[in-house]
């Protein structure tokens, strides 16, 4: 199926990339591109799709039954695990060098490959943690 790179998808891409730890509900995306009439509908298909390509994350904050997307895209995703607070949703980049060990562990002492742009580990950060 083809493709387009329609203004709204570009539009939602450099909104996502521009927050990628941070996640956004679709009225957060519509709220921030509202002054460029970028639909709703719009903002809902081009996720499904982008989605479907592995480029944003669907999930839940706090237990809620609203959803999230977290863009995944980003070049700095592809080699780091993240850590995703449970309670505001901020996602941070997991710098350990024990991350990058565990990743090898698995990837040589299996037939598995380790996606870390979409491995997440879930918990509560420090201003959360505070509050």
């Amino acid at each position: 199926m083809l493709k387009y790179a329609t203004k709204q998808r570009k539009m939602l891409l450099s909104l996502l990339c521009q927050n990628a730890d941070k996640p956004l509900c679709v009225g957060d995306m519509s709220a921030a591109l509202k002054a460029e009439k970028v639909s709703t509908s719009a903002i809902y298909r081009n996720l499904s799709a982008l989605e479907k390509e592995g480029k944003v994350q669907r999930l839940t904050v706090g237990g809620s039954n609203k959803v999230y997307y977290r863009y995944t895209g980003a070049k700095e995703c592809e080699k780091h695990l993240h850590l995703s607070c449970s309670v505001c949703g901020q996602t941070f980049h997991m710098d350990v060098p024990a991350t990058n060990s565990l990743i090898d562990e698995v990837m040589s002492g299996s037939d598995f490959k380790v996606d870390s742009a979409n491995t997440v580990l879930y918990g509560i950060c420090g201003k959360c943690m505070k509050n």
